[in-house]
């Protein structure tokens, strides 16, 4: 749209015919012209602010834009122009550097009584208190009805309604930035939900090359996929321009399909390297893998798809079965002292071992990935909503264990992402919500949930993800944080965070400068991590009962600068001392952990 003159674009290769159907606020169909590619083109001189419209397909279907930018009548209704005309407050704005973030992820429509960008400003301040410099956003693309995780989103490039649109979503935006908050926006390329999903009927943008859990793969190889392509890169492009969104974290790369001689990830990297260099400054992609395979972030010049860092579920596997003891389904493969010391070393666990839940010989090294790569955390959408009942670790542990889980995520050498609430303990469940029309779609989505919770095999019978009642027992108390041990572990949380970004030996992410024991029969981890002079030494107890160990150290003087049991917080009390030399016989405290620093003599 450029002075009342609007150019309408459709990619549309196979109908005969395609016109604009303007909806309002007059009514007209208009014609358009296809070019050798498959697009159709039209322009609209001095036309009027916040029209409405279709595409008229073959002069029988009416759908929405593709490429919609804004559907205020949900998935089905037609697509309204936007203006993107806004006053920007972050012109001096360069990003957090991502070595040096710690992400809080959240879900709108949950995160606030509301549910909307504007409800969440309110609290931004308070999330800065804690530390959190990052905010993830849970997706926002347009989806069936008012509720939903946001991964059933049928239009890639529309701001969700109910959440407040385009422009709540640059106001939360450019309010983050006013204090110093980076943006992570999750984005889905490798699925389009199922409900007002009409991108079939404009071109072939699915093959039945491949199968994902949710049919037909998105055509990045196949026939026109060019075009594709384009579309889902160009989708990236639009976040990082028009929202000033600073990171897409890239939901389930796996079931990203491309056998091409140049990998999807691979061209989008490229192309949001060129984005950055033009802007002058980095925009970050991250992404969600279950491939266990460092290629994801390794440069392309050296055959990887240069993608900045990605999510490594090991380590919360690692730390969750420690902790809560559960090992069926994918937990299967973990629960031993040695894979929480491999996950802190290295990353992957699984780097080429047999996985038994998998059956199969499983990934490849991450020793290689550089630790500002890799992001961590004891809890997250998936680990906590793919449970049948919800739970987050506070449900499922005691208060010590909770403290643990905060020192394994805070103190590690990766970067830290904390799921809303878990800062102050939050144990309202986190379930699975979607608000659907189709009676068949709806029941198809309750028979699929149970069968994803038979691996672990769960007794009783899951929430109903259509019940409006699911969607409202998955809202936090924000409250909570003033009261009792809410209150006392968010002062936990705020002081783990400063002493991480104080600390030198903790701030700096390498995983060189690191060593890592394993302590099998003691159920403990021993951790040295230095800075040029700076070093610290850890301790975390797994074992539920108090254990003795003799610290490995060979130099004097070692300083108690964090101890999770002490009475301070609400801790059963701490049986160290606050100075440590070698050959100390020192009693941990179950399920806690130390921190020590090495005083300059």
């Amino acid at each position: 749209m450029r002075n009342g003159r609007y150019e309408f674009t459709v990619w549309a290769p196979f109908p005969d015919s395609v016109a604009l159907k303007i909806v309002s606020p007059y009514e007209k169909i208009i014609p358009m012209e296809r070019d050798s590619r498959g697009y159709w083109k039209t322009v609209i001189e001095d036309a009027l602010q916040h029209i409405t419209y279709y595409y008229r397909l073959d002069d029988e279907k009416d759908r929405p834009d593709p490429a919609s930018h804004y559907q205020p009548k949900g998935v089905h209704g037609p697509s309204q122009v936007i203006d993107h005309t806004f006053i920007w407050e972050d012109e001096h704005w360069k990003g957090i550097d991502m070595a040096a973030m710690i992400i809080y992820e959240i879900h709108v429509g949950t995160f606030t009584p509301d549910g909307t960008f504007a409800a969440i400003i309110p609290r931004l301040d308070d999330l800065k208190a804690v530390g959190i410099n990052a905010l993830e956003i849970m997706p926002v693309a347009q989806f069936p009805g008012d509720r939903n995780w946001g991964y059933d989103g049928v239009h890639p490039y529309a701001v969700q309604n109910s959440y407040g649109g385009p422009e709540g979503f640059k106001r939360l935006v450019n309010e983050c930035h006013k204090k110093g908050i980076s943006v992570v926006l999750d984005v889905v390329y490798n699925h389009v939900g199922p409900e007002g999903n009409y991108l079939g009927d404009f071109g072939p943008y699915f093959t039945d090359k491949y199968k994902t859990p949710w049919g037909n793969a998105i055509n990045f190889d196949d026939k026109y996929s060019h075009e594709v392509r384009n579309f889902f890169i160009e989708n990236a492009i639009h976040w990082f321009m028009y929202y000033h969104v600073d990171a897409l974290r890239l939901d389930a790369i796996h079931a990203i399909f491309d056998m091409g001689s140049k990998h999807f990830l691979c061209e989008l990297s490229e192309r949001v390297e060129e984005f950055s260099q033009k802007k002058g400054r980095k925009f970050y992609l991250i992404a969600e893998s279950d491939l266990n395979d460092s290629r994801v972030v390794i440069p392309r010049q050296y055959g990887g798809h240069g993608i900045d860092g990605v999510w490594c579920d090991d380590f919360h596997h690692s730390l969750h079965t420690l902790l809560t003891g559960e090992n069926r389904g994918y937990y299967l493969d973990f629960g031993r002292i040695a894979h929480m010391v491999k996950s802190l070393k290295e990353g992957f666990v699984y780097s080429g071992e047999y996985s038994q839940f998998r059956e199969k010989y499983y990934g490849n090294s991450s020793k290689d990935i550089p630790a500002k790569q890799m992001i961590v955390f004891s809890q997250n959408h998936d680990q906590t909503g793919n449970r049948m009942l919800g739970e987050r670790l506070s449900a499922l542990v005691s208060f010590e264990a909770m403290k643990l889980a905060a020192g394994a995520v805070l103190l590690s050498p990766y970067i830290p992402l904390l799921f809303m609430g878990e800062e102050y303990g939050e144990d309202a469940p986190f379930l699975y919500f979607v608000s659907h029309c189709d009676p068949a779609l709806i029941e198809a989505v309750r028979q699929g949930r149970k069968r994803e919770f038979s691996e672990f095999k769960w007794q009783g019978e899951p929430p109903d993800p259509q019940n409006r009642e699911t969607f409202l027992k998955s809202k936090i108390d924000w409250q909570k944080r003033n009261e009792g041990n809410h209150k006392i572990l968010l002062t936990f949380y705020k002081h783990l965070i400063t002493l991480r970004k104080i600390t030198p030996a903790l701030s700096t992410l390498d995983k060189e400068s690191l060593h890592a024991d394993s302590l099998e029969k003691e159920k403990a981890v021993l951790v040295r991590r230095w800075k040029a002079s700076n070093h610290v030494f850890l301790i975390f107890n797994f074992n539920r009962a108090d254990v003795k160990i003799t610290p490995p150290i060979s130099e004097e003087r070692w300083r108690k600068e964090l101890d999770s049991s002490e009475k301070t917080w609400n801790g059963p009390g701490s049986l160290l001392k606050y100075e440590l030399t070698p050959g100390d016989e020192t009693i941990m405290r179950g399920q806690s952990f130390v921190l020590y620093i090495r005083k300059c003599i």
